[in-house]
């Protein structure tokens, strides 16, 4: 029996991470040193990646970062904020060994459960906790054949902020973050929901998008704001993180202007791939507006672990609730001190 070897490692103390991600076929933005960055500086989460490999090197990885929260409790999340981090690992037997070491350092840290955001096909019938709807867009048509595949829809949407004489602006500056950022304030109200503290997208600014690893997508109707994105991207993969608009200006379709800009963006990048992120599964909505773009649709299922009963348990999708309604009442800037105060603790 080959013997495996463990180790586990601060993705942003080793500079040869991002390096180390190019030959993972599972890569995502989400594994890179940069995000791992935004999620400790803003948060204040402590990462541990657990690491495990064949004699002259470590080639599998589960990415986890301790929550500690007096609200919520301690546990080991891979990774918080999100939408699917699957294990960077080919085998089931390894990634069992790598979980068995998480298990056992999790205990000795006394972490309630840990959370695993994809890859549950390596751990064969363990029951997920959560499942969503995610989406993928895949770039190598080129332009014309993918302008050929989006719902009709789409296209007139397209068609329509254009001779309704929306521009786009691709920007990656501090002054684009803020414009976004207001923008969010309103679309987390209309869904009851409170707004991440600003100082995230501070981070998100410093750590990627001034390194050219991301951009903000800003769709503009007579000079007024009017819809906006934020991507990021590695390598050849980009995803769409966050979307916002105001919905006082929703017939101009802003919002779909400013989605095929960011296409035609990652295009003229070398993108193959565009992640459109999760969706839950009863937001029926938001699902049909990312299949509307072509898209290609899979399920990303997350993984429980309770590390009391030291079983894997169901959870339930808490984005829809009696607190959806509360945080639509709020008045913003309460609605904006409850992001500061309970994000950390959310996870």
């Amino acid at each position: 029996m080959i013997k495996l070897e463990k180790q586990r490692t601060n993705p942003f103390e080793d500079s040869n991470w991002n390096a180390l991600l190019a030959a993972q076929p599972k890569r995502s933005f989400f594994h890179t040193s940069e995000w791992a960055k935004v999620l400790v500086d803003t948060y204040g989460y402590t990462p541990v990646y657990f690491g495990a490999g064949r004699a002259g090197g470590v080639s599998s990885w589960l990415p986890l970062m301790e929550v500690d929260s007096w609200l919520t409790g301690r546990r080991g999340i891979s990774l918080p904020f999100t939408d699917d981090c699957e294990p960077l690992c080919a085998e089931a037997g390894t990634f069992e060994k790598l979980f068995e070491d998480a298990v056992e350092f999790g205990k000795s840290r006394g972490w309630k459960y840990i959370e695993i955001r994809g890859g549950r096909e390596l751990l064969h019938e363990v029951p997920a906790s959560l499942s969503f709807y995610g989406h993928a867009l895949d770039l190598t048509a080129g332009e014309d054949g993918l302008f050929s595949r989006l719902d009709s829809s789409v296209r007139r949407a397209i068609r329509k902020a254009e001779k309704a004489g929306v521009t786009v602006e691709l920007l990656q500056s501090l002054e684009a973050v803020r414009i976004f950022y207001a923008l969010q304030c309103q679309t987390r109200k209309k869904h009851g929901l409170p707004p991440q503290p600003f100082c995230f997208f501070l981070n998100i600014h410093r750590h990627i998008l001034s390194q050219n690893l991301g951009i903000v997508v800003l769709a503009r109707h007579q000079g007024r704001p009017v819809a906006g994105a934020v991507y990021f991207n590695f390598g050849d993969q980009a995803i769409y993180k966050f979307g916002a608009s105001d919905e006082t200006y929703q017939d101009v379709r802003g919002g779909n202007l400013v989605m095929w800009a960011a296409i035609k963006e990652h295009l003229r990048r070398g993108a193959k791939r565009l992640d459109f992120g999760r969706t839950s599964i009863g937001n029926e909505g938001l699902r049909r507006f990312k299949l509307g773009w072509g898209t290609a649709e899979h399920r990303i299922e997350y993984m429980k672990f309770d590390l009391r009963k030291n079983e894997f348990v169901t959870d339930v999708d808490g984005t829809a609730g009696w607190h959806t309604q509360v945080f639509r009442r709020m008045p913003d800037c309460l609605a904006r001190t409850a992001g500061m105060v309970l994000y950390k603790h959310w996870a």
